[in-house]
This record gives C-alpha cells, sequence and structure tokens, in this order.
C-alpha cells in the first residue's frame, strides 16, 4: 500500500501548531492518486475537522495523537442528524459520507477534547471536583447545577429550542449564536460502505464518540472509545440504521451508553425507514456507561438480527437495556444474547423498557406510533451485584412477546418484574435476593417457568394474572 507521510505536506506534530491545512493536502494526494494510506507518525497533532475519502486508510502509529482543535470558529455549522432526527450540528471531528473503503487503523489516539464543549451536571462530581472546574472558568446555571464552558452555551439551548418552532427553510446563521451548544459527535460516518476502524483509541469528545448512520459493511475492532464518566451524551459506539456490522475484542468506558443499536427517532426515523440489522458483537469490555449493551431509545426504523456473546459489563447503570416508549414505532426482533457476564449494576440487570423517560403514561391506540419488542432470547448470563434482577415492562397495547430467559444467575437487591408481556419462557433462571419476591407479574398471559430458584422462596411470587 503507498503511503502518505502527514510530515512530508508540512504537519508539525508539536501539539501546538494547527495542523489542519498539511492534514488535508495529505489527503487529498492520496486521494488523487487512487487511495492508498495517510501516516501519522508519533507526535500531537493539532488539528481542526478532518475530511475523509475513499479507499484512504488512516493510520495513526502507536504514540501519535491526534488533538481536535478547542477553536469553536475551525467547526462550521452543518445540517445533519443528531439523536435520531435531522439537525443543526457543529461539524464533526473526523467526519466522511456516501464513502466506500475507508479505514482508521494504528495504535495511535484520536482527542476531542471535548471539555471544551460539555457542560457538567453538579450532581455528577464531587465537591472538590465541582470547585475546580468552577474555578477553571465558564459559567454556571445555579437553577439547574449545571457548569457550562461558556455563556453561549449556557444560552443556545433556549435559542435552537426556538428555532426548532419556526416553520420553513432552516438557515444555518440563524444558529450561529449557539455554536457552542451544538457539540458534535467526534466521529461521523454517513452512508458510508466497506467501513474498518481497527486499533485507534478514540477519547474525550464534546459528545458521541463514534456515530456510524446509514453505513453497511462495517468491521470495528480492537478499538478503545473513553469519555469522563460524568460526560452527558458521551456514548461510546451508536450503529444507527446500519447493515452487516461486526464489533469485537474492544474497550468501552463512557458517560453515556457503551455500544448503542438505533435506527432514528419517532416520525423522522419512520420515515427514513432503515433498519439497524445483521449484528454482531463480540468479546467487548463496558465500563461505567448508562448500558452496557443497549437498543434504543430510537429505534423507530427497526433494529432486527443481533447477536451479542461473550461480554463483560462492570459497573453500569444497566447492563443489557432495551428502550423505547409510546410515540417511537417500530419492531424490534430476533435479539440474542448469551454468555455475558457482569457485576456491579446500578439499576437493572437486565432491562426491557418501553416506559422511557415516561412519568405519566397514557395509553392511546396501536398505530404505527407503537413500538413492539418481540423474539428477544438471553442465554448464560451472570451478574454479581444489581439494583434489581430483571425488568420486563411492555404496554397493556402492545405486550412485549416471545421472550426467553435461560440459565440466568443475578444477585440483586429485588427480583424480577414482568408486566404487559406474553409467551415468556424462564428456564434455570436463579435469583438471589435481598427483598420479596423474587419474581412479579402483571397482565402476564402463557408464562412457561423451569427450574426457577432463589434466595427468596420460589412460592413469594407476586399477582401472577393470566398464567
Amino acid at each position: 500500500m503507498k503511503c502518505w507521510n502527514v510530515l512530508e505536506h508540512g504537519a508539525i506534530p508539536d501539539g501546538r501548531t494547527k495542523n489542519t491545512a498539511a492534514i488535508a493536502n495529505a489527503i487529498e494526494a492520496c486521494a488523487s492518486a487512487g487511495g492508498g494510506r495517510v501516516l501519522f507518525p508519533p507526535g500531537q497533532y493539532l488539528t481542526g475537522p478532518i475530511h475523509l475519502r475513499s479507499n484512504i486508510d488512516l493510520h495513526v502509529e502507536r504514540g501519535a495523537t491526534i488533538l481536535f482543535s478547542r477553536d469553536y470558529e475551525d467547526y462550521p455549522l452543518v445540517h445533519t442528524n443528531y439523536e435520531g432526527e435531522e439537525a443543526v450540528r457543529a461539524i464533526s471531528p473526523l467526519w466522511g459520507q456516501e464513502l466506500t473503503n475507508i479505514s482508521i487503523t494504528g495504535d495511535g489516539t484520536f482527542d476531542g477534547q471535548g471539555e471544551a464543549w460539555r457542560p457538567v451536571k453538579k450532581f455528577k462530581m464531587t465537591e472538590k471536583e465541582w470547585k475546580q472546574l468552577v474555578a477553571s472558568g465558564g459559567v454556571v446555571d445555579e437553577e439547574y447545577g449545571i457548569w457550562w464552558p461558556t455563556k453561549a452555551a449556557m444560552e443556545g439551548r433556549e435559542l435552537v429550542q426556538a428555532l426548532r418552532q419556526k416553520n420553513g427553510p432552516v438557515n444555518l446563521e440563524d444558529y450561529l449564536p449557539a455554536r457552542d451548544y451544538l457539540r458534535p459527535n467526534m466521529v461521523k460516518l454517513t452512508n458510508c460502505r466497506q467501513v474498518l476502524l481497527d486499533g485507534p483509541t478514540f477519547r474525550n469528545s464534546a459528545a458521541w464518540n463514534v456515530h456510524l448512520l446509514m453505513c453497511e459493511q462495517v468491521t470495528v475492532r480492537n478499538v478503545t472509545i473513553i469519555n469522563p464518566w460524568y460526560a452527558a451524551n458521551g456514548d461510546a459506539l451508536d450503529i444507527e440504521s446500519c447493515r452487516n456490522v461486526t464489533v469485537s475484542d474492544s474497550h468501552f468506558d463512557c458517560g453515556d451508553d457503551g455500544i448503542c443499536i438505533k435506527s432514528g427517532r419517532d416520525e423522522a426515523g419512520r420515515r427514513r425507514g432503515r433498519p439497524s440489522e445483521n449484528i454482531a458483537i463480540t468479546n467487548c469490555v463496558v465500563l461505567r456507561a448508562h448500558g452496557g449493551v443497549t437498543i434504543g431509545s430510537e429505534m423507530s426504523g427497526g433494529v432486527r438480527n443481533i447477536a451479542v456473546t461473550n461480554c463483560i459489563f462492570d459497573g453500569t447503570d444497566i447492563g443489557i437495556r432495551f428502550k423505547t416508549t409510546r410515540g417511537r414505532g417500530g419492531v424490534v426482533d430476533n435479539i440474542e444474547m448469551s454468555n455475558i457476564a457482569m457485576r456491579s449494576i446500578r439499576h437493572e440487570a437486565i432491562s426491557l423498557n418501553m416506559y422511557y423517560f415516561v412519568r405519566d403514561p397514557q395509553p392511546e391506540p396501536v398505530s404505527e406510533r407503537t413500538p413492539c419488542f418481540r423474539g428477544i432470547s438471553l442465554r448464560n448470563i451472570t451478574c454479581q451485584g444489581a439494583g434489581r434482577a430483571i425488568e420486563i415492562r411492555g404496554l397493556p397495547e402492545m405486550p412485549i412477546e416471545r421472550i426467553v430467559l435461560q440459565n440466568i444467575d443475578i444477585s440483586a437487591r429485588r427480583g424480577a418484574l414482568i408486566a404487559d408481556a406474553r409467551d415468556v419462557r424462564l428456564e434455570g433462571v436463579r435469583l438471589a435476593v435481598e427483598e420479596s419476591p423474587v419474581l412479579e407479574c402483571h397482565n402476564v398471559s402463557n408464562l412457561c417457568t423451569s427450574d426457577l430458584g432463589g434466595s427468596c422462596p420460589v412460592e413469594q411470587v407476586s399477582d401472577c394474572g393470566n398464567l
């Protein structure tokens, strides 16, 4: 493979000189020759956004760090997609769209320097950390207990909300006063094919670290993705409306969802109509995330044919997590997860919840707005310590159906809750719980149990109607 060394195009790896133009020149030279490898030798390369091209391997050697600029002016506003909907955001530091045969490889590091963008909630920090943060600059919203890096970032939320209420064309210029608020995902690949991420560390993103949107034939392996645990919207890996994806042998430690599978939000996701499908995740470790592997909540285009095996979730808020709510629509179907080891899970070890962010749910008739979870098999799962062992909560008008839990061992404060579900099979489910009952059921039909056990008497099964 022919190689283009960024040093030969004027890059200076001193961590201070901005190398945006030199890197762009190396990529252009490589692309003009039909493709090859753009090489970053050891050193620190300060740069603005990097635009990827087809048939190029961006190779960052061990000891090389790409430092993305902290200057907001380096990031023009663009029309993009965020949290499943069309949006205006600052351009991603590392981005590409409509590309084929692209790769990011090597043992080096991409650092988003996200602290320049991210708000921080006071309750997520110790008193000492909070005082240090406030003393570093920025402004504090005392009402909500949130630190913002700039006054424009703090005020940007209301401006953006007002602009979104307007009818007619979206003008980027109108959003410029809120640019500090419109923090980017660090890596954004849209409508790309034959994508390889192999080896690098991605860390300290302003928002999501790696966002794959409507991509096909994707391989993610041997990567490390890290964000501070208090990082708002600090997802490690978001796979949205993608197909034929493999994620393996990778390490995730972040402030939000670890590995998250999505397919668009509400009407926008249904209109796009592109499910995430044919995805295999294996031999991965997830630490300190909201969820180890998460499906949803933006899953309006559907999620199907997912296999997760041989993974470890340690210290996450929830272990295995499915989340949605009325209004989303979309079908989640044919999901298999096996050989998962968990410990120190703050809330549920296993959660299938159709009441995400809903406090006072209002029933509604079945329509395209109604989400559906079905055909989910969880086998050979262990968890040492959780708030609740299992939560399965469907909707009265759309029960979660065809659920298999087999060979499950969980120690937790509370046992299993199953509500609005049908065709549920529990086989070899052993729960060591501090509080009875072991199993609580509401509006469950065709529940089959075999070898159900726990530290509380099996007879302490509450309100199992329609068994």
